[in-house]
């Protein structure tokens, strides 16, 4: 009988994993807060209507057929816009590849990029999928310090102690998921100089770029002379139509970069091409109204400042601000007086005591994720504040039985 890889073996994913006890709970009647993925059309949020009409046009009108393997040329030339426009960098369209969402472009890249034995620098914590991949290809992720005490910015000089002969890149995230950090632009630029110092390119995730607070997010091709960048982006979050699995890269150097591009390409053509009516209506969602990103921070800079302050009142639990996207990342405090073994089981308790989906810190990083969990921002406030109150009514029975 044919056997699972020893590959699979190692395959899981936290933020999914958490929901397999959530449905048994469901399925005996029982309601759960889900406060676990970052889905904004789960919650009060909806795709524009612009954007809808688009799709169904783009299907009348017979874009049913493949698309190009690298994507339509009218969709990267509108990101050509708007990388120019919001970022002031320069792309021509063939340095872009159109992907089912930012994963595809990951898992893309990081085959066509990475040998055995080969190193990933992450942040810690960071999205899981960055290890899982790296792993996948039997390489080995390698986790950099986030400085919790500064609201989770990368620590730079741990980024310098981490790197070694066998480094392939430097991989950031902002917006972050899951801390919510939004990267300060010198924090970017030092990054950028190391990874200049070692010849070494930068992976910039920027999936959450136009979903900010208190400032904005400074795209690191913006701030990149002459080290090559790889950015990922997409319309899932920021265009509210994750289900769509609409993502691409782009490639910003001087030639550096020429090989492991090519690679990519290739890839990207021995899988066909992306969803092609969706790629369409994309074309739409950057030259039509942006007015819904402006409506959608409003309320979620509203979920995030209740958040923080309800979390910080719960004895045991604190949190940082964040500062981008719609996550936030507390530390569990009582966590040091025993009463669970892990993040993981602390997140279980919940479940089953007081129906609150959250997902544990470490299924974003075994060391620097460790003892927190992460929450969505997403839902509406009335959900938000019975969750709390929830986890807040679990912590003070716990802590009394301790």
């Amino acid at each position: 009988m044919i056997k699972a890889s020893k590959r699979s073996h190692g395959v899981s994913y936290a933020i999914r994993d958490v929901v397999l006890p959530a449905k048994e709970l469901e399925k005996k009647g029982i309601e759960v807060l889900h406060l676990n993925i970052g889905d904004p059309n789960k919650y009060d949020f909806d795709t524009p209507q612009h954007m809808k009409d688009a799709l169904y046009e783009a299907a009348n009108e017979g874009h049913n057929g493949y698309s190009p393997s690298e994507g339509y040329l009218e969709l990267r030339s509108a990101i050509v816009e708007r990388e120019r426009g919001r970022n002031n960098v320069t792309y021509n369209p063939e340095n872009i590849c159109i992907t089912t969402g930012v994963t595809e472009s990951l898992q893309i890249l990081l085959n066509s990029s990475l040998d055995p034995g080969d190193e990933l620098l992450i942040p810690g914590p960071t999205y899981p999928q960055y290890g899982l991949i790296t792993r996948f290809n039997d390489a080995e992720p390698i986790a950099y310090r986030c400085i919790e005490e500064e609201g989770w910015q990368p620590d730079v000089e741990h980024i310098r102690k981490r790197i070694s002969n066998r480094t392939k890149g430097i991989v950031i995230i902002n917006p972050n998921n899951p801390t919510g950090a939004l990267y300060s632009k010198k924090v970017i630029k030092e990054i950028i100089d190391i990874a200049g110092e070692y010849n070494i390119p930068v992976i910039s995730d920027e999936i959450y770029d136009d979903i900010t607070f208190d400032g904005e997010q400074h795209a690191t091709a913006t701030l990149a002379k002459d080290v090559p960048i790889i950015t990922f982006n997409g319309f899932s979050k920021v265009y509210l139509v994750p289900g769509w699995r609409m993502g691409y890269v782009m490639f910003h150097h001087s030639g550096e970069l020429d090989r492991i591009e090519e690679a990519f390409m290739r890839i990207a053509r021995s899988r066909l091409c992306a969803n092609s009516v969706c790629q369409r209506a994309c074309i739409q969602a950057l030259k039509g109204p942006q007015d819904h990103i402006e409506k959608m921070n409003r309320k979620l800079r509203e979920r995030r400042d209740f958040s923080y302050k309800r979390l910080n009142e719960i004895e045991g639990i604190s949190t940082a601000k964040p500062g981008g996207a719609f996550y936030i990342f507390p530390k569990i405090e009582a966590m040091n007086k025993g009463i669970w073994k892990d993040d993981k089981e602390f997140v279980l308790d919940l479940l089953h005591e007081e129906h609150v989906l959250v997902v544990h810190g470490s299924g974003f990083s075994s060391i620097y994720g460790k003892g927190h969990f992460r929450v969505v921002i997403l839902p509406q406030m009335e959900t938000l504040e019975r969750a709390f109150d929830n986890i807040e009514s679990f912590m003070k029975k716990r802590l009394k039985e301790n």
